[in-house]
């Protein structure tokens, strides 16, 4: 029978309590959120909506075909500029998704004869694109510079190594200056994932490689989502010139795909510009991470300390972590449910997510809902 196979992967699932299902959420909601990802609390700003139905009105529904052909508009160019100038690098490239954009970079600096070094801990997409590109990888230890250094120096051609800023599973940040000088050494280039990074980390929110002094680097590439603190949908590569035009001639998910549509673009660039005249939302978030990780750790629960906006909290087993979310969501407080294979090290977690907007009220109350719940 075709596809016979899947019922047996269907029946594994169920037996190892890893089955996942799409739970589609109405408008308006009394759940408290710490599932999502709208780190600074933008994504229903007012000035964010408005930058999103403005741009659908002057351009339409979408952007009507790739970039290279008539998908690229005057206002994806202004959010171009726009990134590139707050990121403090030379030029930036939006793509439809974070994902795209962290397979293009990867698939393109990673020629046939070049090495790719991975985190152990990186996210899907950068495991996707070392998958795809045409290079060799060598997967090394979680934020281990010196691994990286031992990859590097058995090889004698082009070689990137590629991370995570901030880690998505338990919110810890990247050694990127460790990364970086260890690259160097080797001459080998250093491309960063800063979804979780971008409006939380940095001067104002302008991301991890800032923080780091590694802005405007001639050999360091950083990617980022603009549907996390910026409260939208798509991403963006950002790095020199010469390597941004690469990847318009040689990027496959750039060439290929239709364009970001123009209310994501209006939408991205407004938050962008809101945070400009707000940066205390990036501290605040850091901020609410803090309160969230010390209030936990009180009350006995075994969280992990966070370094940017990202709080997990340790669960027994994949059952468990599945009936605590549950649980959690019954009281009315909604949280992120991490089980392998999303977590590179087997072990389940509850993830929350600490926004900007969240008063001490709401802290206190998912704490409390978190602490009565637990397995």
């Amino acid at each position: 029978m075709a596809f016979g196979w899947i019922d047996e992967q269907a029946r594994a699932r169920r037996r190892a309590g890893l089955v996942r299902t799409l739970r589609p959420r109405p408008a308006d909601t009394p759940l408290l959120d710490l599932a999502s990802n709208d780190y600074l609390g933008l994504t229903r700003h007012p000035e964010v909506v408005q930058g999103a139905a403005e741009a659908a009105r002057t351009w339409g529904g979408g952007s009507t075909g790739s970039r290279l052909v008539t998908g690229t508009t005057a206002l994806h160019t202004e959010l171009e500029r726009a990134l590139a100038a707050f990121c403090g690098f030379e030029a930036a490239l939006v793509f439809s998704s974070g994902y795209a954009a962290n397979l293009a970079a990867v698939t393109a600096l990673g020629p046939h004869g070049s090495l790719i070094v991975s985190d152990a801990g990186n996210h899907a997409s950068l495991i996707d694109g070392c998958r795809l590109a045409r290079g060799e990888t060598q997967v090394v230890g979680h934020a281990d510079p010196e691994a990286v250094r031992k990859a590097l120096a058995a090889h004698a051609g082009a070689a990137i190594v590629v991370s995570d800023t901030v880690f998505s599973v338990d919110g810890d940040r990247a050694p990127l200056t460790a990364l970086a000088e260890a690259c160097r050494e080797h001459g080998a280039g250093l491309v960063v994932d800063d979804a979780h990074g971008l409006g939380v980390l940095g001067d104002g929110g302008r991301g991890a490689p800032y923080a780091a002094g590694l802005a405007g680097a001639e050999d360091v590439v950083v990617t980022a989502t603009l549907s996390k603190s910026l409260g939208s949908q798509g991403g963006v590569v950002l790095g020199p010139a010469r390597v941004i035009d690469h990847l318009v001639n040689a990027a496959r998910t750039f060439i290929f795909d239709t364009g970001l549509a123009p209310a994501a673009a209006g939408a991205a660039l407004a938050a962008l510009r809101l945070l400009e005249r707000a940066p205390e939302r990036a501290a605040r978030a850091r901020e609410v991470a803090a309160e969230l990780y010390a209030r936990l750790t009180a009350a006995g629960l075994d969280a992990v300390r966070p370094d940017a906006a990202v709080v997990s909290v340790r669960a027994p087993s994949p059952e468990r972590a599945v009936r605590w979310a549950a649980d959690c969501r019954a009281a009315g407080l909604a949280v992120g449910c991490f089980r392998p294979p999303s977590v590179p090290d087997g072990i389940s977690r509850l993830r929350l997510t600490a926004r900007a907007d969240l008063c001490g009220a709401e802290i206190e109350r998912a704490v409390r809902v978190i602490g009565e719940t637990r397995p």
